[in-house]
């Protein structure tokens, strides 16, 4: 484990801990206490390890937890099935994670962006950085296009794009998941250059993005309804969906279809025209 994991699982395990109710977790009530959630030396007698070793993994001292004791650490935090995910790639027991696509935007999935037709879609590499797009997601997002290339990151964009903001109809919400989103896919790779630049650069830009970043939260990718407020056409309710071409690892494709039950079809289809 690098510095940077180690520093990522120590505060990481400690937001988690605080979080963690001691009735839930079946520790025997014990008069108030000065912090919320449980003890270091609970955490410890209930995952079987013991108290100074759980301590140290706190403190990101050079030490590697086993698989099984990951696997405790996460069911005596009540971790969710994203969140044992996140911390089993920290300590190496996970999957690797691509560090971006091999030479920018293939020919063959710009094509397959383009035959989506109507549905916008778009590609971004492991880092979020737009690298292709379809008509259909400039006609949805305009801004796209214009931004230089080297600010053309969805959580840039999402977070500093007042554009993006009125676009969004409950950016509050979508901003908070698509930030979790982020951590969970970095956070082997916090110490990357390009991460560390962004999330600086996000940090002194947006506060919003400040205390989300501060919570440590991460969270799976899951397909989605998602609302848009477009100025042409109006609102419009699609569902949100991601894709990685098995031939090219670093890149995943964010596709975006016409919900079920409305008219966002008939919207899509105004907006393409």
């Amino acid at each position: 484990m690098s510095a940077t994991a180690r520093r990522e699982l120590a505060e990481f395990l400690r937001s988690r801990r605080r979080q963690v109710d001691p009735r839930v977790a079946g520790v025997p009530g014990g008069g108030p206490r000065r912090t919320p959630g449980l003890r270091r030396e609970e955490v410890a007698l209930l995952s079987g390890v013991s108290h100074t070793w759980y301590t140290w993994l706190e403190q990101g001292r050079d030490i590697r937890p086993s698989r099984q004791v990951v696997d405790a650490l996460a069911r005596t935090l009540r971790m969710s099935p994203a969140e044992h995910e996140y911390v089993l790639r920290l300590t190496g027991h996970g999957g690797s994670t691509p560090t971006g696509a091999a030479a920018g935007m293939p020919a063959h999935v710009q094509r397959l962006l383009d035959a989506l037709g109507p549905s916008p879609a778009y590609a971004i590499t492991a880092g979020w950085t737009i690298v292709g797009w379809n008509r259909a997601y400039e006609r949805l997002y305009p801004g796209v296009a214009a931004v230089p290339a080297a600010e053309r990151n969805l959580l840039w964009l999402v977070f500093t794009d007042p554009a993006v903001r009125s676009l969004l109809a409950d950016w509050a919400g979508d901003s908070r998941r698509f930030l979790t989103q982020f951590r969970a896919e970095v956070g082997p790779r916090l110490a990357d250059p390009g991460v560390v630049d962004l999330v600086a650069r996000l940090a002194a830009a947006s506060p919003h993005f400040r205390t989300g970043w501060a919570s440590h939260d991460v969270d799976r990718f899951s397909s989605s309804e998602r609302l848009f407020e477009h100025p042409r056409v109006g609102t419009l309710l699609l569902e949100h969906h991601q894709l990685t071409p098995a031939d090219a690892p670093g890149l995943h494709l964010v596709v975006y279809t016409a919900a079920e039950g409305g008219d966002a079809a008939d919207r899509l289809a105004r907006l393409s025209a």
